[in-house]
């Protein structure tokens, strides 16, 4: 059974995560659940993390990205090796590693454009983003990098593809979702990174959902960072102490993006630092416990709307298994506790089934590599509004693979 090594740094953008898994193939074609065997996380080093911070905002000179592209990627490869090094593993035992990369900016598809286009009858291909609403990203951590630094072979980039096919390109996590758990589906998943998602799983992939819901930890995250210089809201405390402000509440909840039908994805342009920043300084002198109580409770809601809104009427689902680094607090799992019970759904934690939640969504990774290593479709197009079924994901070699190549002179 193949070892396979997942990556991550999702738009929390807290640390990047590695996870080593074994997958193998079942009787019906498709990869297996994936096995933990370990993981670990490390840090954003101090002097990369701010750049990439600015390129969020556009703040970023194209010369500068390309380096930190670079330099990220040695991050990812430096985290692979530690992980290789604690489990006694060599690049050579590896079947693949997988990651997406740090998006950088995404532009989710036009829907009305779109159609506008097609009804045009144009038949330019250049024009489908020129004119015509087809989603667009930039996602860095040069994949070359890690495959050189780690020597093993690497696959990234897995969202152009989807977006090339009419798809929304996010979120990912319904092909890990189908290859865990389509012989006990309908079944629901909810990742709470950065932007929080749903997935509705089944055996038949025609049937499945996938949709962010808006917010996960983006905005608690961002007023934690301006009112406390912290990186988040450790077990939800800060949000515990706090009290809902209902004018606030009623704002954030006429936002835009909830007009918006599945599939959809959200961004930093729907609820990062730009929309953060603003609440701050209209509401400058609201305390941060209410603040991030009340993002916190957004967050809570807005899953909870759309469960009730998008899943409930297409599949009688009792259960949401929930994962992401949005586990960790405890104010928003009670929260949801709280309300999805009334809606006849329980809530529970992926760590059930074997997947533990704070790596799930580098154990995805690895198994959608291992997928387009083995050239297996490894997108939903029911859910994220693709054309057709693809391969995901662009590969780069070990150089250790590499066919009559020769030896490199002493002098080189």
């Amino acid at each position: 059974m193949p070892y396979i090594l997942g990556l991550n740094s999702g738009s929390s953008f807290d640390g990047v995560d590695a996870v080593l898994c074994t997958i193998d193939l079942a009787e019906d074609g498709h990869p297996s659940r994936p096995k933990y065997v370990d993981g670990l996380s490390v840090d954003w080093p101090a002097d990369l993390q701010p750049l990439i911070l600015r390129a969020f905002t556009n703040d970023l000179t194209i010369f500068d990205l390309c380096r930190v592209n670079y330099a990220a990627g040695a991050l990812f490869a430096e985290a692979a090796n530690a992980l290789l090094a604690k489990v006694g593993l060599k690049p050579e035992d590896i079947d693949v590693i997988g990651y997406d990369g740090q998006t950088i900016y995404q532009e989710p598809p036009d829907r009305p454009k779109e159609a506008a286009f097609l009804q045009s009858g144009s038949t330019s291909l250049v024009e489908r983003w020129t004119k015509g609403g087809l989603p667009c990203g930039l996602f860095i951590v040069e994949s070359g990098v890690v495959a050189a630094l780690t020597n093993i072979t690497t696959v990234t980039q897995f969202r152009p593809i989807d977006h090339a096919l009419g798809g929304s390109g996010a979120p990912l996590m319904q092909y890990l979702d189908f290859c865990a758990f389509r012989n006990e589906a309908p079944i629901v998943t909810l990742n709470i990174g950065g932007i929080a998602n749903l997935q509705l799983a089944d055996s038949d992939r025609h049937k499945m959902m996938a949709f962010d819901t808006g917010p996960g930890n983006v905005m608690i995250d961002h007023v934690i960072k301006a009112r406390l210089n912290r990186s988040y809201d450790k077990n939800g405390d800060v949000a515990a102490k706090g009290k809902v402000i209902p004018t606030l509440l009623s704002r954030l909840q006429t936002h835009e993006f909830f007009l918006r039908k599945p599939p959809r994805s959200a961004w930093r342009l729907d609820f990062g630092a730009e929309y953060a920043d603003q609440i701050l300084q209209d509401y400058k002198t609201a305390s941060t416990e209410n603040l991030v109580a009340t993002f916190t409770y957004f967050t809570a809601w807005s899953i909870e709307k759309s469960v009730v809104d998008f899943i409930l009427p297409k599949a009688p689902v009792t259960k949401v298994i929930a994962s992401g680094g949005g586990t960790k607090n405890a104010t928003l799992m009670n929260l949801l506790r709280d309300k999805l019970p009334s809606h006849g759904v329980q809530l529970c934690v992926s760590d059930e089934y074997g997947l533990p939640a704070p790596y799930k969504e580098a154990i995805k990774f690895a198994t959608l590599a291992f997928a387009c290593k083995n050239q297996l479709a490894n997108n939903i197009p029911a859910a994220c509004g693709a054309s057709a079924f693809a391969i995901l994901g662009k590969m780069s070699f070990a150089p250790r693979l590499a066919k009559n190549g020769g030896e490199v002179p002493e002098s080189l």
